[in-house]
Order: C-alpha cells, then structure tokens, then sequence
C-alpha cells in the first residue's frame, strides 16, 4: 500500500499529515510511505529525516497518480482531483457538506474521501478525534495571542515597588477550546 503525504498550499498553512516519527511507524507496519519534497521544511522537519524514517522523496504530480491513500491537511486544489487514480483513498479536513464541487469532483473520479472532521467523537475513536486536539490549540493560541494585545501582563507579579494584580479572564464557552484557554490563561 502506497501512503503519499503532501504538502499544503493554503496561505500560511503551517500544518502537516504526519512527522517522521509517525512516518516510521507507518512503514513498520509494512506501507510504503512517500512525501513530497519539503513537507517539514516550515516546521524544522528535513527532508533525510523522512527518508530516515522510511519514506521515499517525489514531486506532487508524480505522487497523486501513484498513492493508494493521501494524507494532507487540508482539502486539494479542484485542479488535482484529476490527477487522482481511481480506487484512492483521500483523507484531510474537508467540508463534504459545503464543498460540493470537490465532493462531484471525487464522486466522477472515483475517490473515496474521508473528513477528518466527520470522525465520530466518541471514547472509540479517540485518537482520531482531529476537531479536538485543533480546538485544544486554538484555545492556547487565542490566549496567547490575548496576551499580546493587552497592555497589561497575565500573572500575578510581587516586585519590590509593589504587586501587580493578575489580569482578569472571561473565555465564553468551556468545551475544548475553553477549557485550554482557561488552563492556558491561569
């Protein structure tokens, strides 16, 4: 089974499918694991760490003909779809509800595609539960990014000319973003 891991195209998406550790366990398991050239580079992953973990180096164009299956993050270009081999398996965070052009475009290619946001949300299938662990940074990053902008600092502080009092936090919502920026804010 031929697994290919693309890289993203979206704007300031920074995100990727899977690291080299996670590429290792893949190819222990007995896939044949392939990425595109420079799927870490923007989080410090080389390309040798990869080929270190199994993985074997190719274009995009090259990899979207030949994958089995195909981890991204986010949903391709429409234009790629029709590089896609019938029979593929395509797994990324995709609005199959909203995205209906994609959604045809798959359908008339023969694509199987899989929303890791439609991933039940039960004890089960836990590990796959990609809306949490992204919610859970999205409550971190908002409070740091609160932090930022205030003009005033977070933590309670005792200084020789005194204390400075701890900023006051309202998050609206505890699921599980809330719940992050709560533990993140105190």
């Amino acid at each position: 089974m031929k697994i290919v891991i693309l890289k993203e195209t979206f704007p300031g998406e920074k995100r990727i499918a899977a690291i080299p550790p996670s590429v290792e366990k893949l190819t222990k398991l007995g896939s044949e694991v392939m990425i595109e050239s420079g799927l870490g580079d923007a989080l410090g992953y080389s390309d040798a760490s990869y080929k270190d973990a199994g993985a074997t180096i190719s274009e995009r164009d090259e990899l979207l003909k030949i994958a089995d299956i195909i981890l991204r993050v986010r949903q391709p270009e429409l234009s790629e779809v029709s590089l896609m081999k019938k029979g593929q398996i395509y797994i990324s965070f995709y609005d199959a509800f909203q995205e209906k052009e994609m959604t045809d475009a798959f359908t008339k290619q023969g694509i199987t595609s899989i929303s890791m946001e439609m991933m039940p949300r039960t004890t089960l299938a836990q590990k796959m539960d990609a809306l949490s662990s992204q919610a859970n940074l999205g409550g971190y990053v908002s409070v740091i990014m609160a932090a930022e902008k205030l003009d005033k600092v977070f933590p309670m502080m005792t200084t020789p000319a005194g204390t400075i009092s701890p900023v006051t936090v309202f998050v609206i919502g505890v699921g599980v973003a809330g719940l992050q920026a709560i533990a993140t804010a105190k």
